[in-house]
């Protein structure tokens, strides 16, 4: 079903639910106690047939875990009815291409033999990391990444652009004579990103600007304002807002980013240990990673 009729159905329901309310002035009855949720079907349970081949639960989850299924604003119940409907597609396509001995070419079973040991792969290497990454394993990995942070100073500062110096120095006179700079900035500066915000570039430390720029702008104590600074943008007045030291991120904000990194390493350590103790064997026909590919 098109979206605008499902949004249509959905306003017609709610206005026949409404207006008989309006129309009568009472009070409303006050709302039923929300439904349990229902239980989650076991994976065994038949959801279709096609030509008497089951469809269960179980494969519907493993479709809704395809990357190339994702349904971004789908709701839930609508993307089941859409993942029964792809299955139904998937299982006529696969009996046809039976009958058609597709799996009986040799490109096929190469394939087929190639998916699975990845998937056996993918398995085995979540199942492990999942092992790995403890919580106890995550704090310690937070923890001494915190040890080896060293102090940065940032500086929270606004600037204006110009294309020249003689405008730069007349705005910098404009602002020490007392106009504000987030009005001057919104009036001239010629920084798309930062313009409508007063000129404001938020906090930044040394290295993440070019080195004129970040030089004066360090050098400055909180409150002032430079003189005119040249950098390949063009030239700009600079004001601090303030400084510190940058405060370490919290265990909880950096706990995604934990987390992948020991996953990450959890893996690449499986393979290099299955490496080491495999006995591998190169024969004479084997491409070498470092030649180069011929035209």
């Amino acid at each position: 079903m098109p979206t605008h009729s499902l949004f249509w159905r959905t306003g017609v329901l709610a206005l026949g639910l409404v207006l008989p309310v309006a129309a009568g002035a009472q009070t409303p009855p006050a709302p039923a106690p929300a439904a349990a949720p229902a239980p989650a079907p076991s994976p065994d349970t038949v959801v279709a047939k096609v030509n008497g081949a089951p469809i269960t639960a179980g494969d519907l989850a493993v479709a809704a875990d395809d990357p190339a299924l994702s349904l971004p604003g789908v709701g839930d119940a609508q993307k089941q009815g859409l993942l029964v409907d792809y299955m139904v597609d998937l299982k006529l396509g696969a009996q046809a291409a039976e009958k058609a001995k597709v799996g009986e070419n040799p490109d096929f079973t190469r394939k087929l033999a190639y998916f699975r040991d990845k998937l056996l792969l993918d398995e085995y290497l979540e199942r492990e990391a999942k092992k790995a990454v403890t919580p106890a394993a995550e704090r310690a990995l937070y923890d001494e990444t915190v040890k080896a942070m060293k102090p940065e100073e940032e500086v929270h500062a606004r600037h204006i652009l110009v294309d020249n110096e003689a405008d730069a120095k007349k705005i910098a006179a404009r602002i020490k004579g007392g106009e504000d700079f987030s009005k001057v900035a919104a009036e001239v500066s010629k920084d798309p990103g930062s313009k409508a915000e007063g000129g404001d570039l938020g906090w930044f430390t040394k290295e993440r600007m070019v080195a004129p720029f970040a030089d004066a702008a360090f050098k400055l104590d909180a409150g002032k304002i430079s003189d005119p600074v040249k950098t390949q943008f063009g030239w700009h007045v600079i004001r601090v807002e303030e400084k510190r030291t940058k405060p370490v991120p919290s265990f909880e904000e950096m706990k995604e980013q934990v987390e992948a990194y020991l996953t990450r390493k959890t893996q690449q350590d499986i393979i290099a240990k299955l490496r080491e103790q495999g006995k591998i064997e190169k024969t004479a026909a084997a491409p070498k990673a470092d030649e180069p590919t011929k035209p």
